[in-house]
This record gives C-alpha cells, structure tokens and sequence, in this order.
C-alpha cells in the first residue's frame, strides 16, 4: 500500500489516491506528487544585455542606442548610465529611473552593462 501524505494545504490526514493524483475530501484539493517536486526548482527567466552579459537587480547599464520616448519628444541618448535597474517580467525588462527624464521601462536589448 502506497504511503498517502496528508493534505498541504489544510493537512489533512484523510487525503487518497484517485489515479495518478492525491484528493483532500476536507478542502476538495487535487495535487500530483511529481509536480510538487518539480514546483520547487524555480524556472527564473535570465535577463542578457545587448552583449549577452546576465544582468541583475542594482546592475548599472549604459543604453547603446537613442532611443524616442513613447508620448513626448524627449530621446534617451546612446552612452546615457542607468543606475540601480529592477528587472521585470513582461514586454520591458527593465523598470529604473533616468535622470532628467523619469522612470522609463526599457528593453534588455537595448543595453550594455557596465
């Protein structure tokens, strides 16, 4: 007989086994044992510069590129430092401050660390 572990997310010993999947009948959970295993090695998404250097959250970056910003006339010119990036999820990599302008989002692409 197969050792069934108690429920995570209410522990609950009253778990079974239907088929490939554990049943919590207390809170109505279903979980796989094997995708518990496989939750806990993060899949994090690397973030390369223009280069292909691994970029990090507080990196400084230079943009090697002018690049228009959307909605006004302004340009962040090619050379223009970046200081203290936050790397994000989503179209824009990268979200950080640029002096005399703003807080811009920009593309991993489009820069070089320093």
């Amino acid at each position: 007989m197969v050792d069934v572990p108690n429920c995570p997310k209410c522990n609950s010993e009253y778990t079974y086994e239907d088929g490939s999947l554990f049943v919590c009948p207390e809170c109505a959970y279903e979980w796989n044992l094997l995708e518990k295993e496989t939750d806990n090695s993060e899949d994090k998404k690397i973030f390369k510069d223009a280069n292909g250097n691994i970029l990090n959250d507080g990196d400084s970056v230079t943009v090697i590129k002018d690049l228009k910003v959307k909605g006004s006339s302004l340009v962040v010119k090619i050379g223009t430092k970046v200081k203290n990036i936050r790397l994000v999820e989503g179209d824009h990599d990268i979200d950080c401050k640029i002096d005399g302008i703003g807080a811009m989002q920009l593309k991993s692409e489009f820069v070089k660390k320093i």
